[in-house]
């Protein structure tokens, strides 16, 4: 197969096609980048900071196409998709503000004679795998600080996404980046494999499944390069007794449901204070049957389509499994019309009577489904928070910020939440532990993945 089709799920329609990038145009983008990165990192911060903003502004002046053009490949509604461009801006605004404290030299105590500090260096050349999910979103945490700290970046986004690439080198082209510093390319993940082995490659970015994570630790084998995997996730989060309870219901059915749950930090699995469990229970049945499943590019849909035919049937299967084995899901389907077998359109689902031997409570859906046990303490939902092999991000719905301090520290994730969930904060480390993967993207920390510790020694005679 040497051409790329995406596939709408809005309507099955194909959208487009793509040949992938020759062999010829891979080697050429590789060298290319690499001579402008020897470039471009002899330019002051202060230089690229100015330019990089300046590509974000380029961004932000086509907001409009590219948001119609985020839910015409991927189906979120176009309600939703300018938040993604905001969300872009933000995250990309608050790296190059970071830049001068995450980039500066640092000092040990002065000694007699002795002249010593340490340089943060661009590693070189970072290749960056997009998922389509939030193909803006997850891109910019690696592409913006990786230009900022010097280096020159290789993009490769999703099957389903291609525009996107596109767009973002489009854009930041138009505001003057010199050329070769941020190129797109269309590739298979064989092709993927053999560019990681490639000595031009010094960092690979991957937002993906665990699978995919696992391919890309096999084909960096003995190459020692940096790499940030945020792979899989099974989120939960616990409603203690004392918890806003309007509050907890509108921010986790949310939680669940938004981009049809295609959110590796959405919320999958709940467990809510069994003195509170049936009040929680009737209030996010109420609000769950409020959405409107529909054609995304109708302004009033709520709930759009999930990416493909064939993740709304292994979503399907999810939720089969869970019911074949006394699962009961409090939300008819037959309310949400366009959700028909082997479409794309999925009704939302709210589980109960589910344990952990389901694999909506142990394994990552990526769909509008969401378990929910009742609990008798604090300790036993921290048990069942920590029962599972991801570990992306947790959350806790309480009034007790004592008592969230307390559950968080016990709870295996990469970022704790208190009264809400689903959310990347720039300012603070993304990161994740167990299958969820490893390295750290965004806040000060993330510029240390992207560059390297060069020390100097000078001594005095």
């Amino acid at each position: 197969m040497n051409e790329l089709i995406t596939i709408s799920p809005i309507d099955g329609r194909e959208l487009l096609r793509r040949p992938y990038t020759s062999e010829t145009d891979i080697a050429r983008a590789l060298r290319t980048a690499r001579r402008a990165q020897h470039e471009w990192a002899r330019v002051p911060l202060a230089q690229r900071c100015a330019l990089v903003s300046a590509c974000v502004d380029a961004v932000v002046a086509r907001s409009d196409a590219m948001a119609q053009s985020i839910t015409e490949q991927m189906g979120r509604p176009i309600r939703y998709t300018p938040g993604e461009l905001r969300g872009f801006e933000d995250r990309a605004r608050h790296m190059i503000a970071i830049a001068p404290e995450a980039l500066a030299p640092i000092y040990p105590a002065k000694q007699d004679k002795l002249d010593r500090y340490i340089l943060r260096e661009p590693v070189g050349t970072v290749l960056t795998v997009a998922p389509w999910n939030y193909p803006l979103l997850t891109a910019v945490n690696s592409i913006v600080p990786a230009l900022v700290a010097g280096n020159s970046v290789i993009l490769k986004h999703s099957d389903q996404t291609p525009l996107c690439a596109e767009q973002l080198v489009e854009a930041f082209s138009a505001a003057g980046l010199p050329e070769g510093l941020f190129q797109y390319i269309h590739a298979t993940h064989d092709t993927i494999r053999q560019i990681i082995q490639s000595p031009y490659i010094d960092y690979v970015s991957f937002t993906g499944s665990v699978r995919g994570g696992t391919a890309i630790e096999e084909a960096a084998t003995g190459r020692f390069i940096g790499k940030g995997l945020e792979l899989g996730g099974n989120d939960p989060a616990y409603v203690r007794a004392d918890a806003d309870l309007g509050h907890a219901v509108d921010t986790l059915v949310d939680g669940a449901f938004f981009n049809s749950g295609q959110s590796c930090c959405g919320i999958q699995r709940i467990y809510v204070d069994q003195a509170i469990y049936q009040d929680f229970i009737d209030r996010a049945v109420a609000l769950t049957e409020t959405y409107v499943l529909d054609d995304p590019m109708n302004p009033n849909t709520t709930l759009g389509p999930v990416v493909r035919a064939k993740s709304a049937n292994e979503i399907r299967q999810t939720l089969d499994q869970a019911l074949n084995r006394g699962a009961r899901n409090l939300i008819d389907s037959g309310k949400f019309a366009r959700a028909q077998p082997g479409s794309t359109y999925v009704a939302p689902a709210l589980l109960t009577d589910v344990n952990h031997d389901m694999l909506v409570m142990n394994e990552e859906c990526f769909g509008p489904v969401v378990g929910i046990m009742a609990v008798p303490s604090d300790q036993r939902a921290i048990e069942l928070m920590n029962d599972s092999n991801y570990g992306l991000t947790a959350s806790v719905f309480t009034q007790d910020a004592d008592a969230a301090v307390r559950i968080g520290s016990q709870v295996q994730t990469g970022t704790f939440f208190m009264n809400r969930c689903d959310y990347l904060d720039p300012a603070l480390a993304w990161t994740g532990v167990k299958n969820t993967g490893h390295g750290i993207s965004l806040s000060t920390l993330g510029y240390q993945a992207l560059t390297r510790a060069k020390s100097f020694h000078l001594r005095q005679l």
